[in-house]
């Protein structure tokens, strides 16, 4: 989460884990824990992380999730962040258009698989 809220072009408040708090018609990168498992044992790790950017309009919906995408996918790896080395990341699932059938909101979604090692 602190990764994301240090990409340039997010919004620092936007990613969050939880909804507790926010508003129909915040700006939101709700980001949780899919799935994953040990690849290795005692040695590597994935993790799968959805992601569902809201926004009041389509097209801004669609940008946030684009440009969370392209800093998981072409930034992220390499990176040691708080104790964990990224080795790689990989899609699952490219954004695309998931509407909030409760709010009405235009959200875009995606999903990634993280690799990862202790460092």
């Amino acid at each position: 989460m602190d990764y994301l809220k240090s990409c340039p072009g997010i919004p620092a408040d936007a990613p969050t884990g939880t909804f507790v708090g926010r508003e129909a018609g915040d700006t939101t990168l709700y980001v949780l824990h899919s799935g994953g498992y040990r690849m290795v044992r005692n040695a590597m790790d994935k993790a799968d992380i959805w992601y569902d950017a809201y926004h009041q309009d389509r097209a801004s919906a669609a940008g946030l999730a684009y440009l969370a995408r392209e800093f998981l996918l072409e930034d992220l790896p390499g990176k040691v962040i708080n104790g964990v080395q990224i080795l790689d990341v990989k899609e699952i699932s490219s954004p695309r258009y998931i509407p909030d059938e409760t709010s009405l909101e235009d959200v875009y979604g995606g999903e990634v698989s993280i690799f990862y090692v202790e460092a």
